[in-house]
């Protein structure tokens, strides 16, 4: 493909390179340093002038470092007069952040902070995965390309799970609900889901299951997982409502703090996450967690973007 250079950032280089390989290109050369007082410099390696740009770097590891390294490779492209500049945001940082809520009416909307950065600093275009909220496309005043985990997700469940016929879609929390029932369907098997009670953040209170896993397999699917408290609090509430196995299917697999340990101790089979998040640490200390590669969807958006084609495709198939 003429025309068309993509980085990596230093948030998940293994990813970039991925990426690369299925389009067929090298990687551009880009070195980023600090300095001593832990300013971050990042030099463009080679000629991007009239080039269509795309560059990976996902919301994990030291994120403000490496929201900012995003930010300042941006500009550097912009600035040595690329024609566009695609952000390719795997996990896309602070999306939690994205209203005010209720009791905490002097909390900031970061999410919206993040997109006006982005947006300021040049790029012309976002390509991410599964949002938190969907809503965060709308604060943006570029087009945002959300693509989805869940053609990956089928995919890998009736590949790796016998008794998937047999089998509830469970959403760990009431927002899930429209992302369960989206995979329930094109199952064509039921749903459930549970309803929780907060007191405080990343602290769960009380649990209630809304639906039927009696002798049946339940796969929890959520976006995102951080500490796995509410993922490892619902696999025990389906394992005493009846459910003959419990697995966990989450989009990024962030796992701070105590979740490992959690997730050890707790009855699942698998816990199967996407690469939008390195997990090769995360593999070495916890032998249920899997990852589906989701490589080649960013990499068909970025060569239908490039090509002007439509990236809906990319909403129920999973590329060859």
């Amino acid at each position: 493909m003429p025309n068309i250079k993509i980085f990596s950032g230093s948030s998940h280089p293994d990813l970039g390179q991925k990426i690369a390989d299925r389009l067929g290109l090298e990687l551009g050369k880009v070195v980023t340093k600090k300095f001593s007082n832990q300013e971050t410099c990042v030099e463009i390696g080679e000629s991007v002038r009239g080039e269509d740009v795309y560059i990976v770097q996902s919301g994990c590891g030291e994120i403000n470092d490496n929201l900012m390294e995003l930010l300042i490779m941006i500009n550097a492209c912009k600035i040595a007069s690329a024609s566009r500049v695609t952000a390719v945001i795997p996990c896309f940082p602070y999306a939690r952040q994205d209203k005010k809520d209720k009791v905490g009416s002097r909390a900031p909307i970061s999410a919206k902070l993040v997109a006006n950065m982005l947006s300021v600093s040049g790029a012309n275009h976002i390509i991410t995965m599964d949002l938190h909220a969907s809503q965060i496309q709308g604060f943006f005043d570029i087009p945002v390309d959300n693509l989805y985990a869940e053609p990956a997700v089928l995919k890998w469940i009736k590949e790796n799970i016998n008794e998937w016929k047999n089998c509830t879609i469970v959403s760990p929390d009431a927002g899930g609900a429209k992302r369960v029932t989206s995979i329930a369907d094109r199952l064509n098997v039921d749903f459930a889901l549970i309803h929780k009670e907060r007191k405080k953040a990343n602290e769960v209170d009380r649990m209630v299951l809304v639906g039927d896993v009696k002798d049946r397999v339940a796969i929890l699917v959520d976006d995102m997982a951080d500490t796995c408290g509410t993922i490892c609090h619902a696999a025990d509430k389906l394992v005493s409502a009846g459910a003959t196995k419990v697995f966990a299917i989450l989009t990024h697999g962030i796992f701070s703090g105590p979740a490992i340990t959690r997730i050890n101790n707790a009855c699942f089979e698998a816990v199967v996450v996407t690469n939008t998040i390195p997990q090769e640490d995360m593999m070495k200390h916890c032998s249920k967690i899997q990852v589906i590669d989701i490589s080649m969807i960013l990499a068909e958006a970025i060569r239908r973007t490039h090509n002007g084609e439509s990236v809906s495709y990319l909403f129920s198939h999973v590329p060859l």
